[in-house]
């Protein structure tokens, strides 16, 4: 165990930028506490943090060893909560990265409802529409549309089926008319989602299987998803988002389903990690839990 101990001492002298501090914690003395730090960076062959007599700061070697400390040692917290309690039992905090559409709208509730089931549980959010680095940022896991990209991270399926939407307010339908196939969007406003500086003003349906790719009239543009529906539902234009996001207001009748007879994109939902070894009870037991909201 006194491996793990190394660990614990190491990822506390980070949090509190304090040897003396950690030493406290855990009961022993600030000598055994630098040791056991000098033990680790040996037996890693790399110096984790970089130690004077008035300040501590991470090597950027240290940075990544961090994250991975942090997920083994919750991994292990668990398993002791279920030696001992002869049951599975999830704690800790999930740190995850959620657009701010679904995230908001959405996710925010089911998240309360998890933490009620497995009250050892406790959330730190980025609410973003901006890609969380889950290999640099203190993120456990990203809920992202669309497959990554980069082939060395994990993605784990949670809305696999999930497509976009083609709506609008009865308001602005009333005021501008119901375009009946896409091709009609020419005639409209649309409101329009910013990634960076490119606008997604190309809209992409099928049907018969031949594609039609749609330049609309980028009326409202934002880079912020729950704008951009906020938008949409006060009449402001038509917009194409996931229909994960705009199923509410489409239940409620704020918005209304347009050219329901043409396919539209897929928007598969993922959870994204870093390495599969950081997928925790906890974060399966999540991945699980809004598989089953969102179906």
């Amino acid at each position: 165990m006194k491996a793990l101990q190394d660990l614990e001492i190491f990822v506390r002298t980070v949090d509190s930028g304090s040897l003396s501090s950690t030493a406290r914690s855990l009961d022993i003395t600030p000598a055994a506490a630098s040791a056991a730090l000098k033990r680790l960076e040996s037996e890693l062959h790399t110096p984790l943090m970089v130690r004077s007599t008035r300040s501590l700061r991470l090597t950027p070697e240290g940075a990544v060893f961090l994250e991975h400390c942090r997920s083994a040692l919750a991994t292990l917290r668990e398993g002791v909560v279920s030696l001992h309690t002869g049951r599975t039992e999830v704690q800790g905090t999930l740190r995850l990265a959620v657009s701010s559409d679904l995230g908001r709208n959405v996710m925010l509730p089911w998240l309360d409802a998890f933490e009620t089931q497995h009250p050892q549980v406790r959330f730190r959010l980025q609410i973003s529409d901006r890609r969380a680095n889950v290999y640099n940022e203190p993120v456990d896991a990203a809920f992202r549309y669309g497959y990554p990209p980069d082939s060395s991270l994990v993605a784990l399926p949670v809305a696999p089926d999930n497509l976009r939407v083609l709506c609008a307010a009865p308001s602005y339908l009333a005021r501008r008319g119901t375009p009946a196939t896409p091709h009609d969007l020419a005639e409209h406003d649309a409101v329009c989602f910013l990634l960076g500086e490119e606008v997604n003003d190309r809209w992409n349906f099928w049907k018969n299987g031949q594609e039609t790719v749609v330049k609309v009239r980028a009326h409202h543009v934002a880079n912020d998803g729950d704008v951009v529906r906020r938008w949409a539902v006060a009449g402001r234009g038509v917009t194409y988002k996931s229909r994960l996001e705009m199923a509410p207001d489409l239940a409620a009748g704020r918005l209304v389903a347009l050219c329901q007879d043409w396919q539209t994109d897929v928007a598969p939902l993922y959870m994204v990690l870093p390495d599969r070894r950081q997928l925790t009870p906890a974060l399966r037991l999540l991945r699980e839990f809004v598989a089953a909201k969102l179906s």
